[in-house]
């Protein structure tokens, strides 16, 4: 059961990936060429918002159930453990706060070319930091830890 939670948490993120470069190009282009924030816009973001937030409960129950997350005096003196216990879930849930904030400012906003600008900075923000604190299979560790791309 848990090996099935790794496998769809590992494949989720590039779905969300592709569907934060998907709204992020998307979200530039209307900024920059002023056109208007249409209904497919609203149902491209909300649907990378639940994805986020599946992803997000996907990750809780692997954090909770993981042996790479633990809280002892050897997590920080070890790269993997620190990783995962602390800078992985911090990272993910700031991008996670960017990406929900990015929706709910941006559904208050009426002019388009804003709400556009908005979508853009949260949702690239959010996608830089989860670049960077992705368990790639080129970290250090990874092959220690047998992470591949799936």
């Amino acid at each position: 059961m848990l090996t099935g939670f790794k496998h769809l948490h590992s494949a989720n993120r590039y779905i969300l990936l592709a569907l934060l470069l998907i709204v992020i190009i998307t979200s530039f282009q209307k900024w920059k060429g002023k056109k208007e924030y249409t209904k497919q816009d609203d149902k491209l973001n909300l649907i990378t918002f639940i994805i986020t937030h599946i992803q997000l409960l996907l990750g809780l129950v692997l954090y909770f159930t993981s042996n790479w997350v633990q809280f002892n005096e050897n997590t920080m003196s070890s790269s993997l453990l620190r990783f995962f216990t602390v800078e992985h879930i911090f990272g993910m849930l700031i991008a996670i706060t960017l990406i929900t904030l990015g929706r709910i400012k941006g559904k208050k906003i009426t002019d388009s070319v804003r709400r556009h600008k908005l979508t853009f900075w949260y949702f690239f923000i959010a996608l830089i930091i989860m670049l960077a604190t992705i368990p790639w299979p080129f970290r250090a560790w990874s092959e220690a830890a047998g992470i591949g791309w799936i």
